[in-house]
């Protein structure tokens, strides 16, 4: 890593950017340390010693395997209180009235869950029963019940995932899903189609020294905040950082990486080139370039003949598509696409990094698709500075749809059929059934039809993570039976029930026994160690909770679901089942890591396909309506970790949470100055804002997630991922001033 200074790459000249808006870091850090007053030493052997619960990168301690530098981020910060806060009072949730009108900040501030609580129908609140009480009433309702299980990915470590798949898989449902599919589910599919494999191709190491990083819809400096420094220093070798996206970050174009003396100081000019588009637009813009790539013949000819297949019916899907059409979907230029298309076909090297803003779409597959398509056309994969990355957010996405946690897949990620589940059922000595179950959103339509006779909700809140709030309400609210695992509280477990209402509490992932690991997006199973300090009532480990409930639901199979020998057992396990993890069983100690698949996935061109090529796929043009007038709305992320909102307000743009980020020329055009209050109308529901003139393509707005779900049509999914659209067309009035 070179150390010199480089004045090209600084942001500005002021010490520190003082009188710039951007977060302020090193208060970040103060208001961590006073948000943890009494258990300062715990948290900072988690800090030092703990593999990070946060997004993806997957840090041990403060350190990773890209660059030997601290690494510490505002998102582990600020999950700190979580993982050290005392009980709460389990008295506050006699009458649970005065709870449901606290935001969900509040009622996670409330304090750990330190027992079970049991909340019967017509009841007004919880009381504590034990264990087993708790366990038996819900095996007795389980027990020939229509079940789903859901897991989110907030610090969920691998060995959960794989104990809890099995263990409701043995009750005799498939319906078991997790985070993943409403945020990369698109991106499992369409790459497993391309290339053989639901992973990203290549390591971070990689993104320092290529010549093009291009991100799409990606928004690595709020959501993956270490990745920064490894910007930083790619800047530093040349790198050229490329983004397409409807709305040009803040973070992104500058950055103060606050553990880099240079860029602490003068900051990080970050991209290079700017491509705005239409919200949904990408595979119009992204179509056109390799349109250009195509006609002006800069291919990697060698590759595509060799060890691609499909090539020709992509070019000629391309051909027939008029620029005028991908101007019209895109919001960009044809000039636009060619600069994009010049700098793909005269580097040597590139990694294409995508996220929410490409998958949550109803087309979300086809988005993918159309940048797997550039990859392979510029021979972009299964070499050094290469490669196509689907950057998580969260620590346990990656691991939980790969354990089998997910209603489309078995464990390794195979489909769901008749010969897989045989194996499998051989494997655990227990018939597995044989059709894929129902996913995290058709779980929420049966609820809704009474079709649902019992969910396991584990950590998540569907209230918030899903569209139509009010309808996920109803939906909860219809369930004989809610079983809420979770370390503190959360909106959705006050939904008023039909049923009862179990509450279990559940322990963090540096509280078990044994020790956990987690995957990274780089495709790193990392082990996270116990880490000795204070513990909160009876916590149980999530994976002991599932095995627990199966064992006493289904007692002649008892034997085959308990694991005695605690996460070891369950990880030599995972090695059974999973060959391509082979290594996990032998992690046991801080640090200890095994990245399966290497560097590179698809190494020379050579892809886990039945053939061995990776296949190119013709993406049609989505039909995209927008009346005069209207809008394309996308819900964005702003100083939050999922749905968990850590301030009020946008260090990066100064939006509030009841922001409607809109386009100096949409704005000027109404007459709406900053400030100005405006009502969203769209199929689904109404949401009024503030405007915040915004650096956005013209046509196109943002407001934040969760709070804008209420616009959001619940019956919009892609066809294959099922993953929810996140995005609506609506109407703008301002309201009386």
């Amino acid at each position: 890593m070179s150390k010199r200074l480089d004045p090209r790459n600084w942001a500005s000249w002021k010490p520190f950017g003082i009188g710039e808006r951007k977060p302020n870091n090193y208060l970040e850090l103060w208001k961590a340390f006073r948000s943890v007053r009494g258990n300062r030493r715990y948290a900072w052997r988690i800090l030092s010693r703990g593999t990070c619960d946060g997004c993806a990168l997957g840090t041990k301690g403060m350190r990773d395997w890209t660059m030997p530098e601290v690494h510490l981020c505002n998102i582990r910060l600020r999950l700190l209180p979580l993982n050290t806060m005392p009980a709460l009072d389990p008295a506050v949730l006699a009458d649970v009235a005065p709870l449901a009108r606290m935001r969900s900040a509040e009622l996670r501030e409330l304090g750990r869950l330190p027992y079970p609580m049991l909340r019967r129908r017509g009841e007004p609140g919880f009381t504590r029963v034990g264990w087993d009480e708790a366990l038996d009433l819900a095996a007795g309702r389980l027990r020939g019940a229509r079940l789903g299980a859901y897991l989110t990915s907030r610090g969920m470590p691998n060995e959960n995932y794989f104990a809890a798949q099995k263990a409701v898989r043995a009750l005799g449902t498939n319906s078991i899903d997790n985070a993943a599919r409403i945020c990369h589910s698109p991106s499992t599919v369409a790459l497993k189609q391309a290339i053989g494999a639901a992973a990203t191709t290549c390591s971070y190491t990689d993104w320092v020294g290529s010549d093009l990083v291009v991100f799409i819809g990606s928004n690595p400096s709020n959501n993956q905040p270490v990745a920064m420094k490894y910007l930083y220093h790619a800047k530093k070798q040349g790198t050229r950082v490329v983004m397409v996206n409807a709305y040009r970050e803040p973070g992104m174009d500058r950055y103060w990486v606050p553990s880099n003396a240079e860029s602490a100081l003068f900051g990080t000019k970050i991209t290079d080139h700017f491509f705005g588009v239409n919200v949904g637009g990408d595979i119009g813009f992204l179509n056109g370039v390799l349109k250009h790539l195509v006609e002006h013949d800069w291919l990697d000819k060698e590759f595509v003949d060799q060890h691609t297949a499909g090539f020709e019916d992509v070019r000629q899907a391309v051909a027939g598509q008029s620029w005028e059409a991908l101007e019209a979907l895109s919001g960009a230029t044809r000039e636009s696409m060619f600069e994009l298309a010049k700098l793909l076909g005269e580097a040597k090297s590139a990694v294409l990094v995508w996220s929410m803003g490409v998958t949550q779409h109803t087309y979300g597959e086809d988005n993918v698709r159309s940048i797997v398509n550039l990859a392979l056309a510029r021979g972009f994969v299964g070499r050094d500075h290469c490669g196509l990355m689907p950057i998580r957010g969260h620590s346990g996405v990656q691991g939980g749809a790969e354990m089998g946690a997910y209603a489309t897949g078995l464990p390794g990620g195979l489909p769901i059929t008749p010969e897989n589940a045989a194996r499998f059922g051989e494997m655990w000595g227990f018939s597995v059934p044989r059709t894929p179950g129902l996913t995290a959103t058709d779980m929420i339509d049966a609820a809704h039809e009474r079709e649902l006779d019992a969910l396991i909700s584990s950590g998540g809140n569907f209230l918030e993570v899903l569209p139509d709030p009010a309808y996920c309400r109803q939906a909860l609210s219809r369930l004989g039976l809610r079983v809420h695992i979770d370390i503190v509280l959360s909106s959705q477990m006050l939904v008023e029930p039909e049923g009862d209402v179990l509450l279990l509490p559940a322990q963090t992932r540096y509280e078990m026994e044994g020790g956990v690991t987690e995957t990274s997006t780089e495709r790193r199973v990392i082990f996270s160690p116990q880490i000795p300090g204070p513990r909160v009532g009876e916590a149980w480990p999530e994976w002991k909770i599932f095995t627990e409930l199966a064992a006493r639901t289904r007692p002649e199979l008892a034997d085959m679901i308990r694991y005695p020998g605690g996460t070891p057992q369950i990880r030599r396990e995972i090695e059974e089942a999973v060959p391509f993890y082979a290594g996990i069983a032998g992690l046991r100690a801080f640090g200890d890591n095994v990245q399966y698949g290497g560097r590179h996935l698809c190494p020379g061109g050579r892809f886990p396909t039945a053939d061995g090529l990776g296949r190119f796929a013709p993406v049609p043009l989505p039909e995209l309506e927008r009346p005069d007038g209207a809008f394309t709305v996308a819900t964005r992320r702003g100083k939050q970790f999922n749905s968990m909102v850590h301030e009020r307000r946008d260090g990066f743009n100064g939006a509030t949470r009841d922001a409607v980020l809109m386009s100096p020329y949409d704005a000027d055009r109404l007459g709406l100055p900053d400030g100005a209050e405006v009502e969203l109308n769209g199929a689904a529901g109404r949401f009024t804002g503030r405007v915040l003139r915004a650096p956005l393509t013209p046509g196109n707005l943002q407001i934040h997630w969760p709070e804008g779900n209420v616009l959001l049509d619940v019956s919009r999914r892609s066809p294959a991922a099922r993953i929810p659209d996140y995005n609506a067309v609506v109407t703008l009035r301002r309201t009386a001033p």
